[in-house]
C-alpha cells in the first residue's frame, strides 16, 4: 500500500478499496492504475481450479504503479516480466490495469471503455507486454482502456475433474463484471464497453458473447483462432498432461507448465476453450450475439510468425503438403487451388498460406459471416503485408509514429459502433516495410476453396 501522493497522482475509490493512479505520459494527460485485483480464488492448491470469486477488499490506498504477477507459463516475451514460480500463487495473477484521461470536465458524459484480452494460445502472455500499454490509446481515443491477466494453461483451460471448465473464460467474465461496477470511477461509461482481443483473445471475445452477455456492447476480434475443443479432445489432452505431471490437484504449477510444454512439443496444441456446459454449451460460431457490433481483422501472412519461431510443420514438397491436407481434413483440391493462385511460390510458402487461413483467416471470416447472417452490424478489415499480431502495436498507438489509422478505427468503433467505413465493406491496412513472404491470394479468391470445410469443435 502506498502513502506518498506524487505530483499528478490521484486516488480512485473502487468497490473493493482505493487505488492510486499515476501519470502515464502524454503530457500528464493520462493516468494509470496497474495491478488491481478483479477477482479472488480460494486458498490452497485446489483453489487454482475454482471459479473466481469477488476480489478481496483492502484497507488504505493500494499503489497502482506496478503490474500484477504473471500467470504460470514458460514463455519469456520481449520486454515483459516472466512468471516467477516462487512468487505469489493462487489468484494473485487475477489483476487488471486501467488507463484513463487525467482530467474530466464536471458533468461530462462517461467515456467509452475498451477491455483488452491478450492472446498466446491460452498458454502464455500477459497484460504487461509493452505493446499493450494503454496510454496512447486512452489519450488519442479519449477512452478508458483496461487490460488484464487471466489463468492460462492447465489451470485456466485444462479439463480437471471436479472443477468448472474454461476457468480462463470465467476470469475474463469476472473482469467484465469489475468493469461494470468500477469503470465510472475512472470516468468510463459501463454502458459503452468494447471487448477486444487478438488470436486466443479474439476467440475468447466470441465465447464471451454468450458467457458474459450484456457486459459488453461491441466486440473487436483480430485473427480469431479456431476451432474450439470438443470435450473428448480436452479430456485426452488433460490425460497426457497429467500423465507427465501427476493429478492436477496435487501437481505444482511448474510441473503442469512443463508437462503442457512436453505435450505441445509432441505436436498437439494443449489448450483451447472446450465445449462443455454450462460455461460453453456449443460452438461459439453458432452463438454470436447480433446485438453486439463486431469488427474483425485478419493478417495476410498469419502463419509466417509461427514458422519464424519453429512452430507448425516443415513442408518442403508436394507429398508433405498432401500429408498436411489429409491430417487437417482439408477438402480435395484446396491446396492445389492455392498453388494455382500462388504461381512461383514455394511449396513451403503455399503451406504457410493455407495453414494461416485454416487457423485464423477463414475462421475469422466465418465469424463475420455468422454475425452478419444473424442480423448483426459487422465490419471487416485486413492487415496486408504483416504476420500474425503485427498490427496490434499500431492499434494501441505504440508502434513507430504513434497512433495512426488503426488506432483511430478502434477509437471510433468503441465510441460509436462505426470504425469509419460501411458495414460489409473490407478496409485494408498496409504494413510498413516488406511482407514476410511472397504475395498471397486475397480472401475473395480463396473462400470458394473452403466451402466444404467445417469448423466443428476439434476432436483430434
Amino acid at each position: 500500500m502506498g502513502d506518498d501522493m506524487g505530483a499528478g497522482a490521484r486516488d480512485v475509490r473502487l468497490a473493493s478499496g482505493t487505488v492510486r493512479a499515476w501519470p502515464a505520459g502524454h503530457g500528464g494527460g493520462v493516468v494509470a492504475a496497474r495491478g488491481i485485483p478483479y477477482a479472488s480464488l480460494p486458498d490452497g492448491p485446489a483453489g487454482r481450479f475454482a471459479a473466481p470469486g469477488a476480489p478481496h477488499a483492502w484497507e488504505g490506498v493500494r499503489d497502482g504503479r506496478e503490474f500484477g504477477p504473471v500467470a504460470p507459463q514458460s514463455a519469456e516475451l520481449p520486454g515483459a516480466p516472466v512468471w516467477d514460480p516462487e512468487g505469489p500463487a493462487g489468484g494473485a495473477a487475477l489483476t487488471l490495469n486501467v488507463w484513463a484521461p487525467a482530467a474530466r470536465p464536471s458533468g461530462a458524459a462517461g467515456l467509452p471503455v475498451l477491455v483488452w484480452l491478450h492472446g498466446g494460445a491460452y498458454a502464455f502472455g500477459s497484460s504487461a507486454q509493452p505493446e499493450f500499454d494503454g496510454a496512447a490509446l486512452a489519450a488519442s481515443g479519449g477512452m478508458v482502456v483496461v487490460t488484464l491477466n487471466y489463468r492460462l494453461g492447465h489451470e485456466g483451460f485444462g479439463l480437471v475433474a471436479g472443477a468448472p471448465p474454461n476457468r480462463g473464460l470465467l476470469d475474463q467474465a469476472a473482469a467484465l463484471r469489475w468493469v461494470r461496477d468500477n469503470a465510472a470511477a475512472f470516468g468510463g461509461d459501463p454502458g459503452n464497453v468494447t471487448l477486444a482481443g487478438q488470436s486466443a483473445g479474439a476467440t475468447a471475445v466470441v465465447c464471451l458473447m454468450t458467457l458474459a452477455r450484456g457486459l459488453f456492447h461491441r466486440a473487436i476480434a483480430h485473427s480469431a483462432v479456431g476451432p474450439v475443443f470438443s470435450r473428448g479432445l480436452a479430456a485426452r489432452v488433460a490425460g497426457l498432461v497429467e500423465a507427465e505431471a501427476g493429478p492436477a490437484a496435487a501437481a505444482g504449477s511448474a510441473a503442469l507448465v512443463a508437462a503442457a510444454d512436453t505435450v505441445a512439443a509432441g505436436g498437439l496444441r494443449p489448450y483451447n476453450p472446450v465445449v462443455h456446459g454450462p460455461v460453453l454449451d456449443g460452438d461459439p460460431l453458432a452463438a454470436v450475439d447480433p446485438g453486439v457490433d463486431l469488427l474483425v481483422c485478419t493478417a495476410s501472412h498469419e502463419f509466417w510468425l509461427m514458422d519464424a519461431f519453429g512452430q507448425g510443420r516443415r513442408v518442403r514438397d508436394g507429398a508433405e503438403l498432401d500429408a498436411f491436407a489429409r491430417w487437417a481434413g482439408l477438402p480435395d483440391g484446396l491446396t492445389d487451388g492455392y498453388r494455382e493462385l500462388m504461381p512461383g511460390a514455394s511449396v513451403a510458402d503455399v503451406y504457410l498460406a493455407v495453414h494461416g487461413d485454416l487457423l485464423f483467416g477463414e475462421y475469422t471470416r466465418r465469424l463475420a459471416d455468422a454475425h452478419e447472417a444473424a442480423g448483426g452490424r459487422t465490419y471487416r478489415a485486413r492487415y496486408a503485408g504483416g504476420w500474425h499480431g503485427a498490427e496490434v502495436p499500431y492499434a494501441f498507438g505504440n508502434a513507430p509514429g504513434g497512433p495512426g489509422e488503426i488506432t483511430a478505427a478502434w477509437a471510433a468503433f468503441a465510441a460509436t459502433g462505426n470504425p469509419g467505413w460501411d458495414a460489409g465493406a473490407v478496409r485494408e491496412w498496409r504494413a510498413d516495410g516488406p511482407p514476410p513472404g511472397p504475395p498471397v491470394p486475397a480472401p475473395e479468391r480463396t473462400r470458394a476453396l473452403w466451402e466444404a470445410f467445417g469448423y466443428a469443435p476439434a476432436s483430434r
